[in-house]
This record gives C-alpha cells, structure tokens and sequence, in this order.
C-alpha cells in the first residue's frame, strides 16, 4: 500500500475569543476559548476524494484553512506527501508546497478581485511562482485553463462582475489549476449557487480530477452533492469527528445516530411515506459544549456513561465511530 497522500493526525484548533482585557477586569469574567477542531485524524489517498459533513460551525472549514496552512495547528500535525506542512511552510519549501497544493473558497463574490481582469487573477500564481515567463505565454495559459473550466479565451478581458455566480467559481478553479496542483482543498464551492449550476460545476471539477488525478478535500453540508461527488465521507459534529467510512458504506449503513438523523433529513424524492426523524434540538453553545459524549443532548440512545465519557473513535468492519451505544451494540 502507497502512502497517503495527506495525513491528518490528532489536529485541534482552539481560538481564543475573550472579551477586550479591560472588560473582563470590569465584569469580571475569565478568558473564553473556542475549541473549533478537537482531535481530527484522517488520510486522503492519491486520486481520491475525502468529504467533510456537518452541521453549520461543526469545524469544517477550519480543517480546510488548517491543511493549506491559513491557521496553525494548536495541536496534532497535517502531512502531505510525507512531510510536516507546518514545518515545510515554515522553511525554504514554502513556496514549492503552496504550488502542489490550492484552495477554492466558497464565495465566488468575495474570492475574486473586482478591480482585476480575469486575465489578472488567474495570471497571478503564473507569476507568484514563476511558472511562465512572458506576456504571451501568460496570456496564452490563462487561455488554456479557461477553456479547461468550460469557458473562452475572450473571457480573459472581463471582469468578474460580468460573469454569473458558476462562472466566477469557474474563474476561482482556473485560478487554482494554474500551478498544476496534486491536492485541492474546496470549501463549500457550490453552496452560493443555483442547484442547475451546481451540477455543471461539479461535474467540471469530476472531470478535472479523471484528467489530472487530483486528490480533493471537500467540504459540505449538502449530503446530495457529496454523494456525487465523494470516495469516503467524514461526518463532524462539534469539532470532532463522529464517523468515517466509504460513501457507498455511510449512505448504506449509517452508524452514527447524528449521521441516520442527516440522511433522515434528505428529501425523499420517491415519495415512499415513510417516517423520518429529524435532528432534534439545537447544536450546543461551542463555548460551553456539553460534557463526554458532545451529542448526548439530542440522541435518542444516549445513556449515562455518554454523559460523562467521551468515545473514542473505533473502527468497526472498516467503518471509523465515535459512539458509545454503536460500541456496546445498543443501535
């Protein structure tokens, strides 16, 4: 067996976000943390696709800003290709690993500047990384990568507000193809748009991955996108990581009852009539997550020790669980 191409190991992310000083000495009030990602390991083998699911500030995207290097970790490493991204990003091959490895952001309006010309932005890592020397050839590769997202050469003089929410994402792919990337981490890419636009974007980005052997991380909340689109699904909840497990495995066979509640929640398009359970209650306050098991407020088979003790993440049949009552055979 080769070696994953990234290798994530026991990450956590804690954001302090206490009042001002002064504040806290006037209402008397100790320093408050956030504990964003708590303890996050998982690999993504070359060629495949890992995606994240959860809940909105389950900690997703603060795994996606942790991998390419945006946060640092406050414990546990992120490996790509066998070495430290903290420590390479930290020394002279900080540029090289920027190069193998991009990101798409999920707002298609925000992520592009609007004063530049398409020709600009996606010219811009041509330049940053020295790739291609030379107006012509410039011009001549933002050419290429264009058409390789679906649109055209002339495109290349417009600015991003003459193009349509699945355009601009198509601008920030070609963008991120410019450096001839192994890995792209993409953040919710399709979520601002229209769910027509999201197919075509989608299937650019499935193509993209068969032509080039891309590895991707991607992340949402959308379990009907990362059916289409995953290799293996990991669930969040909390900042930690529930259940993990191929796709055509999760959607078969949930364990997890956070995840049976997720796939309870899709929209049944055959009409069968059946019942459903939707996720009950709200998702706890991160600044005061509940103890043990962080889901036990709305799980239905919570018991006493899910209250008290945190599960550890098993393996059962080549599924990875967090959960107490999977572990005992209670569900």
């Amino acid at each position: 067996m080769s070696r994953p191409l990234v290798e994530v190991k026991d990450l956590a992310k804690i954001f302090d976000v206490s009042p001002p000083w002064l504040n806290r000495v006037v209402e008397r009030k100790p320093r408050q943390f956030v504990h964003a990602v708590d303890g996050v390991s998982f690999s993504i083998e070359r060629g495949k696709t890992l995606a994240l699911v959860g809940e909105s500030g389950c900690g997703k995207s603060t795994v996606a800003r942790l991998l390419v290097g945006l946060y640092e970790p406050t414990r546990g490493s992120v490996e790509f290709d066998g070495a430290d991204t903290a420590k390479t990003l930290a020394s002279s091959g900080a540029l090289a690993l920027r190069r193998r490895m991009q990101m798409i952001f999920q707002d298609p309006y925000a992520s592009l500047n609007p004063r530049w010309k398409v020709q600009d932005i996606i010219a811009e890592p041509l330049r940053e990384h020295g790739l291609i020397d030379g107006v012509d050839a410039q011009r001549a590769r933002v050419a290429e990568l264009l058409q390789s997202v679906g649109l055209t050469a002339a495109d290349r003089e417009k600015f991003p507000h003459q193009f349509s929410g699945g355009q601009r994402q198509r601008i920030s792919i070609a963008r991120a193809l410019a450096t001839q990337p192994e890995f792209l981490v993409c953040d919710e890419p399709t979520s601002a748009l229209d769910v027509s636009v999201q197919a075509q974007v989608l299937n650019i980005m499935k193509e993209l991955q068969r032509e080039r052997g891309l590895t991707y991380l991607f992340i949402s909340h959308n379990l009907a996108v990362v059916r289409h689109v995953s290799d293996q699904v990991g669930v969040m909840y909390l900042g930690r990581l529930v259940e993990l497990a191929d796709k055509a495995e999760l959607f078969a066979r949930p364990r997890h009852p956070y995840t049976r509640m997720l796939l309870d929640a899709i929209p049944d398009i055959h009409m069968t009539g059946r019942s459903r359970t939707p996720v009950q209650g709200e998702v706890p306050n991160p600044l005061n997550p509940p103890s043990g098991c962080s889901f036990h407020p709305r799980c239905p088979h919570a018991s006493a020790r899910c209250k008290s003790e945190r599960p550890a993440m098993l393996e059962f049949k080549g599924v990875r669980v967090a959960c107490h009552a999977v572990e005992e055979g209670r569900i």
